[in-house]
């Protein structure tokens, strides 16, 4: 294994490394770490910047492999990375997408005040935990025929709204409007229609969750305003993907695409990178299965948001004025997408995988909604529950310099078995209620996984975002309520 120290990165400024293509002689591109000099350091501890390296010898990839702050070690690529990949001659890999396909964050806002439900947190919590079903392997009680799951992995978010699940004002709020163009439900296995059939408008287990949160404090006051969001107020968060559907989709093509690799002759330092061009028929295949786990994932946040408004309005009608829930954004943290950027100055279409790693749209950018074109898309950043979570936006800097992307949360510095070892669920419980947040978990062991221990300094992680200039800071949220699988 190559030995990592800070000798092999030239320091750009404060919160940007890079890795010269120089360093290996299979190298295509350079690798560029947005981070502080600590948080790059916390990521000698595994193989995450290892495995950077390896993303840069991927054939076609253009500008640089980016990895932002929350980096650690996943499957081939590291979380955190970002690489696009020119339409004509590159590659697209599963494993820089990820298992779960369009795990993602939705942010809603309410007029509510924390006096107005300070009373309700606790049914408010238990209410939602049976509204919206959680934990590793737990189906839904929306079970869909084959031709109707096929139909939803078309649509995405806009069945839910054909079926009355969905408002316009989600649809517009959701990125990319909650479909990606070119699903191809013809390539999906039956194990993977079998999986999906059961789990739409459910939470999972792992780090996936439900949070009422109270808008701790506003930073940058027209942005926020333009999101709904007030100091005191009330806001909630849904994190979670495509589930056992999606993981399906991944664990298929992994396999099915080690034949390309051999075939077109694709030398690999990592198997884990399997992959095939973007033109290929492999390529193309992957890219129709991958697009019905999106839009699946699209899909069940719009189907859980369904049912929290229906938890607050079974809590909370009659005894508050408005307890609606009005949408923020909704953004994908897991995906792979085709986008015009700007290389080397010339504007080109790349393939954009985004592996733990979120969209950062600038003000005026194509793809927004028009009320965000001003002050830019809103970037989602969960905490590690019992932590903050932040709400940022893109900037013009990050078109330029990270492909439009940012971080998605803390990132893990402990793997879930370690967690388990270290910290025991029911301590961690009455710390959480005694820093007055309701907790609902379906396991104690599950719990201890997802310590705010277990994960870096949100805070930190935020500043190197912003230090960098490729987010800007609007607010920051505290929990009250957090569901767990």
């Amino acid at each position: 294994m190559t030995e990592i120290s800070f000798d092999i990165f030239t320091q750009i400024w404060e919160f940007e490394w890079e890795i010269s293509p120089d360093f290996r002689s299979d190298m295509r591109v350079p690798v560029r770490i947005f981070a502080s000099k600590s948080l790059l350091q916390d990521s000698f501890r595994d193989k995450s910047i290892i495995q950077a390296i390896n993303v840069s010898t991927l054939p076609g990839l253009v500008g640089a492999v980016m990895v932002m702050p929350d980096m650690h070690q996943g499957y081939g690529f590291p979380i955190g990375g970002v690489a696009a990949a020119d339409v004509e001659n590159g590659v697209i890999s599963p494993g820089g997408i990820g298992y779960d396909i369009n795990c993602g964050v939705r942010l809603l806002s309410t007029k509510l005040s924390y006096d107005e439900i300070k009373d309700y947190l606790s049914i408010l919590a238990t209410t939602i935990d049976q509204y919206c079903p959680s934990g590793v392997g737990v189906d839904s009680d929306l079970t869909l025929s084959k031709n109707e799951l096929i139909e939803a992995c078309v649509k995405g978010a806009k069945w839910a709204k054909s079926a009355g699940y969905a408002t316009q004002e989600d649809i517009l709020h959701t990125e990319a409007n909650g479909c990606l163009d070119g699903a191809d439900p013809s390539k999906l296995s039956e194990r993977a229609l079998s999986r999906g059939r059961t789990q739409l408008g459910t939470l999972g287990g792992g780090n996936h969750f439900i949070e009422v949160d109270i808008v701790a404090k506003v930073f940058d006051e027209e942005a926020a305003k333009v999101m709904g969001l007030y100091p005191g107020k009330i806001a909630a968060q849904i994190h979670t993907g495509s589930r056992g559907f999606g993981h399906q989709i991944c664990t298929d093509y992994v396999r099915q695409l080690q034949n390309a690799v051999r075939k077109y002759g694709i030398s690999l330092p990592d198997k884990q990178l399997v992959c095939a061009p973007i033109q290929s028929s492999e390529g193309q295949d992957y890219l129709g299965a991958m697009r019905c786990g999106a839009n699946f994932a699209f899909l069940n946040r719009q189907l859980l948001t369904n049912r929290l408004r229906e938890a607050f309005e079974k809590v909370l009608a009659g005894k508050v004025d408005d307890w609606h829930l009005k949408q923020v954004y909704d953004i994908a943290h897991n995906i792979g997408k085709f986008e015009k950027h700007v290389v080397n100055g010339e504007e080109k279409l790349v393939c954009v995988h985004r592996k733990g790693a979120t969209r950062a749209f600038g003000p005026g950018s194509e793809g927004i909604p028009d009320d965000y074109a001003e002050i830019g898309q809103p970037v989602l950043v969960p905490g590690s529950m019992g932590t903050a979570s932040w709400v940022l936006t893109g900037t013009e800097l990050s078109m330029a310099r990270s492909f439009g992307s940012s971080c998605h949360g803390a990132g893990r510095v402990m793997s879930r078995s370690q967690a388990k070892r270290e910290v025991w669920g029911e301590d961690l419980l009455k710390h959480l209620e005694k820093e007055g947040i309701e907790i609902r978990a379906g396991s104690m062991a599950g719990l201890a996984e997802e310590a705010p221990q277990a994960y870096k300094d949100v805070d930190l992680v935020v500043e190197s975002v912003v230090g960098a200039g490729i987010a800007k800071k609007v607010a920051v949220l505290h929990p009250l309520v957090v569901i767990k699988g």
